[in-house]
């Protein structure tokens, strides 16, 4: 397989701290900066298949909001008793707290 050359630029002591790495790990500074390269982008691909459902939840709810944001919005005032009570609620559990009005530690152990 043909090789290509890539140049980089960086300052002196970093180049010869990674020449420096390379040598511990027995490589030459070609080889080691391939090697890192490579595991980073493998790390970065393993992230962003982990987390690729919930972006689109994420694209997915602004799409929504979007949609949402353009319809009038009806008025504090204009809302039932029930629908109150369930905003509060609603808020207080985004707070943290439990339906006592009590902090929440967090998940149980």
């Amino acid at each position: 397989m043909a090789k290509t050359r890539i140049s980089i630029s960086l300052e002196k002591a970093q180049a010869e701290r990674i020449r420096q790495h390379a040598e511990r790990a027995g490589m030459d500074v070609s080889a080691y900066l391939v090697h890192a390269a490579t595991r980073q982008m493998a790390e970065s691909d393993a992230i962003e298949e982990q987390f690729a459902g919930v972006d689109a939840l994420i694209a997915r709810a602004e799409e929504e909001a979007g949609a949402i944001a353009a319809e009038p919005t009806a008025q504090a005032g204009e809302l039932t008793e029930q629908e109150r009570r369930d905003v509060d609620e609603a808020l207080a559990l985004a707070r943290g707290e439990d339906r006592r009005g009590s902090r929440t530690s967090g998940p149980a152990a």
